[in-house]
């Protein structure tokens, strides 16, 4: 079995297949703090729970956009499947065309939700992660990622109109009945997802505009499937977009897993040939 783990800048989702299958997933709390022991008890409490043996796990594939976790992640697995974990980006190439002017500065679990989404929608494609950050990525007819857009995840909104605005609560984000709040709490909520809803759809037309064709647009993460309720131009929800893609990333590249070294016991040894 494979094991994709996508480290994101608020949780750690933890994805198993067994072929084309995912057949379970969790997430964690994405932190710089927590040791190698934490992170692999938490993976190893998920297998007992489901009834996995770990020695069933043969490659773990991760993407990253938290550097200060990856020690403690990369010890974790080490030390609890004895194999060595695959980093997108740095040990594989994830073989989307990036036409960034520095193609470094796009996030990895961008580029891997392109993989993903180009194998599932086809191209050309607009890709809306909605998250700590909502990021919109754009997919050419080609099949180059060519670009796109970061803007503040709603709760990084709401959460910054509680501390700055003295008099406002925390509320949930839910979309009101009317768009005209009767109270303070029903004026901030038709504000927050009207909103955003209104900055999805004028990003996505604008960017529908200098792409050639016709576009698809798809939404992946945690907030994804409600903002897509009421953002008309949202074709699909994809939740687990980043963690089919890190299986594409492993198939495509499964030859460099054969053969890659892995660490048993502190100690290298090589696989077999054949």
């Amino acid at each position: 079995m494979l094991l994709a783990i996508d480290v994101g800048n608020t949780n750690t989702v933890f994805g198993l297949y067994e072929g084309k299958e995912l057949r379970g997933s969790f997430r964690i709390s994405t932190s710089a703090s927590s040791t190698s022991d934490e992170i692999g008890m938490m993976i190893m409490q998920y297998y007992h729970f489901r009834g996995y043996d770990p020695k069933e796990t043969t490659a773990v594939i991760i993407a990253s956009v938290v550097p200060p976790v990856m020690y403690s992640l990369t010890n974790a697995v080490r030390k609890y499947f004895a194999l060595d974990p695959v980093i997108v980006g740095q040990d594989v190439d994830v073989g989307v065309e990036n036409h960034y002017i520095n193609p470094r500065e796009v996030g990895m679990d961008r580029l891997v939700n392109a993989v993903s989404a180009i194998e599932k929608y086809g191209k050309p494609l607009i890709i809306v992660d909605i998250g700590t950050a909502i990021t919109f990525d754009c997919i050419d007819q080609t099949g180059a990622y060519v670009g796109g857009a970061i803007f503040p995840g709603i709760k990084i909104a709401m959460e910054a109109l509680f501390m700055k605005a003295s008099k406002l609560p925390r509320v949930d984000i839910v979309r009101t009945e009317k768009a005209i709040g009767k109270t303070t709490v029903h004026s901030m909520q038709s504000g927050a997802v009207r909103g955003y809803v209104g900055a999805l759809t004028g990003i996505i037309l604008d960017m529908k505009e200098e792409l050639a064709g016709e576009v698809k647009v798809v939404a992946t993460g945690g907030m994804g499937r409600m903002m897509a309720e009421h953002c008309a131009l949202i074709d699909a929800v994809d939740p687990d977009l980043t963690l089919e893609g890190l299986r594409l990333i492993y198939e495509r590249n499964k030859q460099f897993f054969e053969d890659r070294r892995f660490t048993v016991c502190g100690v290298v040894e090589a696989t077999e040939e054949g």
